[in-house]
């Protein structure tokens, strides 16, 4: 249980009796403040201000595990005065207005909560040891200095020993390239998201079947009968530490059922917006045309033959593509699927967590500062030219928290569980 702000050490000594050397963990007997009974005996760690994750007074009570004892405690200090439960991410908010975190850093823990496979972890780690934050402060200087230049001149022409730097084409030029090649390495955002990889195919392709077969857990309804997936279900899934997410969907085709009709329109939409397509062919029809899925292949398609099994021994290839075989039934029968997802998802993974940018957010902040940039690199006018400078600057500073990012405080933070 933690405890932040002004009050916190004379808690600590009111409930515990004493406080041990700041930063070192000491048993204490905790008692309740009226009655004098019992809470627990503990371990009492103390953290002054400014070196504590907040960057205030901090004391955090290291209780037996159960609820009783944590129930007993928050009882204790409900009923002292100048103590209020916190809310989620009341720490790590206070930790950010205290300038101990950066509104990156903040975000990082949140996503490290949030991991679920190792190249996640990785990356929200990075994140936290600022290596956002670090970037932004580089680029910030560097414009900062181009505007002192650019101002210097515009206020203090007429004074005869100000050069004229009111178009340095090569430094704002360099700096443009460099914030817009960050910009266009979005690999960040799909590790923390996962890697969508939609299942297209005809009704009763065995989409479901696969999806199941590959979380090995029941997740999709399974009939023979065709059309049964009728909405579009996402599963996740790890593999070998990459985090992939499954989209299921209504076989493509057309129908006169307008609850069919609208699934497929859903699907298609879904295998759209989708980073990876693995098309089924219906390997019980095939060469059937009507084992087909109605689309147009894209380079990145993944090709496989589900129920390959039943599939006839003719040469399994369709548009110039060897068909991956895939069969749910068969030992082994998802091998050369698996193998195929792996590559691709370390084509598309890859060395994200190395990237600098992670949330949609970011993206925004980087091509407004793109877009101001360009703007101050095709104006003539030094005037207007230091504005889209200045509003650069700006954008860049909501990544870290510079500027302009109240509004999403309360947003960001409420995302956090109670504690952190």
């Amino acid at each position: 249980v933690r405890v932040s702000g002004p009050r916190a050490f004379a808690v600590a000594r009111t409930i515990a009796g004493g406080l041990p050397s700041a930063r070192r963990l000491a048993h204490r007997r905790l008692t309740h403040p009226d009655s004098g009974a019992a809470i627990d005996d503990a371990l009492l760690v103390t953290f002054a201000a400014p070196r504590s994750f907040t960057g205030e007074d901090v004391v955090e009570f290291h209780l037996h595990g159960g609820l009783l004892a944590t129930r007993r405690l928050l009882q204790a200090l409900g009923a002292l005065d100048g103590l209020e439960p916190a809310p989620p991410g009341a720490f790590t908010r206070r930790a950010f207005l205290n300038g101990r975190l950066d509104l990156a850093q903040a975000e990082a823990i949140a996503d490290l909560i949030d991991a679920e496979t190792e190249g996640q972890a990785r990356q929200a780690l990075r994140q936290l040891d600022g290596a956002l934050g670090r970037c932004v402060a580089a680029w910030s200087d560097r414009l900062l200095s181009l505007r002192a230049r650019l101002e210097a001149s515009l206020d203090f022409a007429d004074e005869g020993d100000v050069a004229d730097d009111a178009a340095e084409p090569d430094l704002l030029a360099q700096l443009r390239h460099e914030i817009a090649a960050v910009l266009q390495d979005d690999r960040g955002e799909r590790l923390r998201a996962g890697l969508r990889v939609a299942l297209v195919g005809v009704p009763n392709a065995g989409k479901s079947s696969l999806i199941n077969m590959l979380v090995q857990r029941d997740v999709a309804i399974v009939t023979a009968v065709p059309g049964t997936t009728r909405d579009v279900l996402e599963v996740a899934l790890e593999l070998d530490g990459w985090p992939l997410t499954l989209v299921d969907m209504a076989g493509l085709r057309a129908s006169d059922d307008a609850i069919e009709a609208e699934g497929v329109r859903r699907a298609e939409r879904a295998a759209a917006e989708a980073d990876l397509r693995l098309i089924l062919v219906d390997g019980a029809r095939w060469p059937d045309p009507d084992a087909l899925p109605p689309l147009t292949l894209a380079p990145s398609d993944l090709l496989a033959l589900s129920k390959a099994d039943l599939a006839p021994p003719l040469p399994h290839r369709w548009k110039g593509r060897d068909l991956l075989p895939a069969s749910t039934l068969v030992a082994g029968g998802l091998d050369q699927v698996l193998g195929a997802l792996r590559v691709a998802a370390a084509a598309g993974l890859g060395g994200a967590d190395a990237a600098l940018w992670t949330r949609e957010r970011h993206r925004h902040a980087l091509a407004a500062a793109v877009a101001d940039l360009d703007r101050a690199t095709t104006t003539a006018e030094p005037v207007l030219q230091a504005e889209e400078l200045r509003r650069a600057q700006q954008h860049l500073g909501t990544l870290t928290g510079a500027g302009g990012v109240e509004a999403l405080l309360d947003r960001l933070f409420a995302s956090f569980c109670i504690g952190k």
